[in-house]
């Protein structure tokens, strides 16, 4: 196990997808509003994090790998507080476009008594125009052939980034080049990743993206719903992430498959666990892991994840320690 933490450090990731900023608004209701009935909260603290596919890059960024996150953001306040944040890591920019076409993804969450009590999202969610396409596309090009990338994520959150003509050619790109691409889906482009590797969706994308409904959800119904959709998609790894049930994961390879219970934790904030399980399952494929470690691990760092609020890179320590203890 030591080594396979270790073999994390050389790897160097290509992230494609919606990136955005975390805002954290968080205080103390102690009386409800005169003007409506709502709850007022007095804010003791603000802070910003990564989200989205930044997340992504941040969780591979504490795993020791070098993360290259591709993106494109607008022109705005929110943009260079987005990439002071990247700086702050550490992170490569290198990859990220600015457009004056779009409005640069924040998700600001308001925390009252450690409860969630609004979100509010500013955002543009329409695909790139031919433009931004290009420009993005050219980045992605650059470094490639520049840099020795040994995978690439594509992490689809329905903000415009990832459109089906991207996704197919950068998929038809890596594949070229023997790179493994990773993908976590989303219902829009959902069957537009043909030839991928590996696949991550949950449950609900999954039952939605085949348009199949189960009686009860048992773990058979759920490998046959996987099996017409690697006939759809062709990837050899298909990982469905069931929430408290685990995650389930099928090599086309070997045509074998492992189901792994999630551990029992204290889950204080679901955000961000999606990413930090697509980053812990690539670099283990890329490190040629087999399927049942790459499920074990990743799935062990999700439920980590979900014990502190908002979305934290995983703590590659205090993952190493938990996973030599399963």
């Amino acid at each position: 196990m030591e080594h396979l933490f270790n073999s994390f450090n050389e790897k160097k990731i290509m992230i494609v997808g919606d990136m955005m900023l975390d805002i954290y608004m968080n205080g103390k209701v102690e009386r409800i509003s005169p003007e409506a009935p709502v709850p007022i909260v007095s804010v003791t603290k603000t802070f910003s994090r990564l989200g989205g596919a930044a997340n992504v890059a941040q969780n591979l960024k504490a795993l020791g790998a070098e993360p290259i996150l591709c993106s494109i953001t607008g022109s705005d306040e929110k943009a260079h507080d987005l990439i002071t944040l990247m700086l702050e890591h550490n992170m490569n920019i290198s990859g990220i476009v600015k457009s004056d076409e779009r409005t640069t993804t924040t998700k600001v969450r308001i925390i009252g008594n450690n409860a969630q009590m609004l979100r509010v999202d500013t955002e543009d969610t329409f695909d790139l125009t031919e433009k931004e396409h290009d420009s993005l596309l050219i980045k992605i090009n650059e470094i490639i052939n520049k840099e020795k990338i040994d995978g690439i994520i594509l992490q689809d959150y329905n903000k415009g980034v990832l459109t089906e003509k991207l996704i197919k050619e950068i998929i038809s790109i890596a594949n070229a080049k023997n790179i493994p691409v990773g993908v976590d889906p989303k219902k829009k482009n959902f069957l537009a990743y043909q030839n991928a590797t590996f696949f991550k969706p949950n449950l609900k994308e999954l039952k939605e993206g085949i348009g199949i409904s189960y009686k009860d959800n048992s773990i058979e119904e759920i490998i046959k719903a996987v099996d017409i959709l690697h006939e759809k998609l062709n990837c050899r790894y298909i990982m469905t992430t069931l929430s408290e049930r685990g995650v389930l994961i099928k090599d086309y390879n070997t045509n074998t498959y492992h189901h792994i219970p999630a551990h029992l934790r204290k889950i204080a904030d679901v955000s961000g666990a999606g990413d930090t399980v697509l980053s812990v399952a690539m670099l283990c494929l890329i490190c040629n892991e087999e399927a049942y470690n790459i499920a074990a691990l990743s799935n062990l760092a999700g439920g980590i994840v979900c014990e502190e609020l908002g979305a934290v890179p995983i703590n590659k320590e205090r993952l190493f320690e938990e996973s030599k203890k399963i």
